[in-house]
């Protein structure tokens, strides 16, 4: 990963012309959407350059590139033309598919399908959930427990599975694991005593080793945030 941190070293090692064509990602630590895609970009090795940024204060640049203004954001620069990707699972797939050293992306194309599935789930009906459970006031909920309910009906699902493959990728971490394992983490540290108490042994270990792993410590080093005024404007 090409963190602000590490920006002097690589541009002592990368030649300004091929620096000025790496991909671009723009990112904020704590969205699990950004999460997923930093897991994956760091996954395939691909050199890539880190714009940390604030949501409240969303550079011109990004809304330029993307007017929805939601992170992860991958622009992709080439001599042929530029383009943009707008989406955690597009960007996940993008990298992987040009390198996949750890053999993250799934072997066949039932079990890619099989990925997909528990993803679509986890983004359209598991995230509305978690986000009504985490910020119940945004709408105008009293409380998010009712959510929280709802939401642990997909937890429950994760965990039987878990009590037949090591993993959701199957026999070896990777591409569903880490496209699932940001949200679920930010469902545990809404309320993590009640997260605790429940008997989803195999989901808290496989959540447990996941933030014990170092793929997560790269994944979540904090970043300097990224100032505008480093690029001229396309």
């Amino acid at each position: 990963m090409v963190s602000e941190k590490m920006s002097a070293k690589v541009s002592e090692t990368v030649p300004e012309t091929v620096s000025e064509m790496l991909p671009v990602l723009y990112s904020f630590r704590r969205c699990p959407y950004a999460m997923r895609a930093r897991l994956a970009l760091q996954a395939s090795q691909l050199p890539y350059e880190h714009r940390e940024v604030v949501l409240k204060n969303k550079p011109a640049h990004l809304l330029a590139l993307s007017p929805k203004g939601t992170v992860p954001v991958l622009w992709l620069r080439s001599p042929e033309g530029d383009s943009v990707l707008e989406q955690s699972l597009d960007i996940m797939l993008w990298a992987l598919k040009q390198h996949d050293p750890l053999g993250w992306l799934p072997d066949s194309p039932s079990d890619l399908a099989d990925a997909l599935a528990w993803i679509e789930l986890n983004d359209c009906t598991f995230k509305p959930h978690l986000d009504r459970y985490k910020y119940p006031s945004r709408f105008q909920l009293t409380s998010g427990d009712q959510d929280r309910e709802a939401g642990s009906a997909f937890l429950w699902q994760i965990n039987d599975r878990l009590q037949f493959s090591p993993f959701m990728n199957g026999p070896r971490w990777g591409f569903t694991d880490a496209a699932l394992l940001p949200f679920v983490r930010q469902f545990a540290h809404v309320d993590p005593d009640w997260f605790a108490a429940q008997r989803w042994t195999a989901l808290a270990a496989w959540l447990d080793d996941f933030k014990n792993s170092l793929r997560y410590e790269k994944a979540m080093e904090k970043m300097v945030l990224w100032q505008e005024d480093k690029l001229l404007l396309p």
